[in-house]
């Protein structure tokens, strides 16, 4: 073989080894690509979120609505507040010094989160579009209905929505909710006042002949005047998605409330006594015609729970 054709044969082997070695090398960079990121923490989203280093959660609830939310000597109480209650100790917020419920009426939920007053809202909030392009929802963490309560006196006269378009009827709703919006719809005339607690005041001196709302809603008000009234089942539609109302330019704060929120879902799913499933069994649990199970979270993430879930201050 001559020197010419030696070098290359030389060139030729060089070459087919380059080539080999970037197409390893390709493939190796390949593989590390299809490597899924480590998922983020608790930990980092807390620290993403607003309520880094804060000294106490806000969460914004009823005070009037008992069973959901209410405030008897003092003390908050309800399956709302039980939940919130849950989700605070979840982000370290575990206790009367560092967990404080704020007083919120249906129509203020919205003004509350927008305007900082609270954290979180916990307070029989519909998950609804309208809703979400103002605030962010985690959840749902309870499907409800919308019913009417109605007087003893009046049990046999108001049976349908027909009923309820009768004008010799008043018929009393809370501001800002979406069985107002829905009342509308169905053609039936409401008075519109600030909480359900009004309506029922307003029932039982005379001023109105029937509120509608939520079954949770209208179940407190059944267990506290069990002789006096009876819920009404009504066809209105579809079922209401109560979800953790949150500030919308917090993304990483919503995520949190849903992870645990689905922590919970899956204690219950596992057979074990789940949080949620004791905050009903407390309250709602004996009041509801039918027996309920917590739904499942939507858009849940995928995050790695540390036992450190919030910094100290």
């Amino acid at each position: 073989m001559n020197v010419r054709g030696s070098r290359s044969r030389l060139r030729s082997v060089a070459t087919t080894l380059a080539a080999a070695l970037t197409l390893t090398l390709a493939a190796a960079a390949g593989c590390d690509s299809r490597k899924e990121p480590e998922l983020p923490s608790v930990q980092q989203k807390i620290r993403e979120s607003h309520i880094y280093r804060q000294a106490q959660l806000r969460i914004g609830v009823a005070t009037k609505e008992p069973l959901m939310g209410d405030l008897r000597n003092g003390q908050h109480v309800g399956f709302d507040v039980e939940i919130g209650r849950y989700i605070a100790a979840s982000l370290g917020y575990e206790g009367e010094q560092r967990l404080e419920f704020v007083s919120v009426a249906t129509e203020n939920r919205i003004p509350a989160l927008q305007g900082g007053t609270v954290d979180l809202v916990v307070s029989s909030f519909s998950m609804t579009k309208e809703r979400e392009e103002l605030v962010s929802f985690a959840g749902p963490y309870f499907v409800t209905t919308q019913e009417v309560l109605v007087p003893v006196r009046l049990k046999d006269k108001i049976r349908t929505i027909e009923d309820l378009r009768d004008p010799a009827y008043k018929v009393c709703t809370s501001g800002g909710s979406t069985t107002e919006a829905e009342l509308e719809k169905h053609q039936v005339r409401t008075f519109v006042v600030k909480d359900v607690g009004d309506c029922v005041d307003g029932i039982r001196k005379g001023r109105y002949d029937a509120v509608s709302s939520d079954e949770t809603i209208l179940a407190g008000f059944l267990a506290t005047y069990p002789r006096e009234f009876e819920v009404v089942d009504m066809p209105f539609g579809t079922s209401e998605l109560l979800g953790i109302g949150v500030p919308i330019g917090d993304p990483a704060l919503r995520d949190l409330v849903a992870f645990f929120l689905q922590k919970s879902y899956e204690r219950g799913r596992n057979g074990q006594v789940s949080p949620w499933q004791s905050a009903y069994n407390r309250t709602l649990g004996p009041w509801l015609k039918v027996e309920k199970r917590q739904p499942q979270p939507l858009r849940v993430p995928k995050l790695v729970d540390f036992d450190d879930k919030a910094p100290s201050t």
